[in-house]
């Protein structure tokens, strides 16, 4: 058996991020056919049982994109702005900690 040494072996950490972001394009795809087949269904058929499961769906979706989009972006690695002052950082970091806006003057 033997060994492939030339590509690095990628984390468990990674693999699943970008997993996720396969997934964020699912939901993504499944929330605009929901969008447009529950504006039809009430176009056609307003107050229909087949509106409002094409809308519990729609809310599926968005609510799993939100939830992948807020992983993906909290487990985003902090980064150098080149326009912040001081090369203060910005990305994950700054959002979780929740800096003033003015905390610079």
């Amino acid at each position: 058996m033997t060994v492939d040494t030339d590509t690095p072996a990628r984390s468990s950490a990674a693999r699943a991020e970008q997993g996720l972001r396969r997934m964020r394009v699912f939901y993504a795809a499944g929330t605009a056919l929901w969008a447009a087949s529950a504006a039809w269904t009430a176009w056609t058929h307003p107050g229909s049982r087949q509106m409002w499961v094409a809308l519990l769906l729609l809310t599926v979706f968005v609510g799993l994109l939100g939830v992948t989009s807020r992983f993906l972006t909290a487990s985003a690695p902090a980064r150098r702005s080149p326009r912040a002052p001081y090369g203060r950082l910005v990305g994950a970091t700054v959002r979780r900690a929740a800096v003033d806006a003015t905390s610079w003057r």
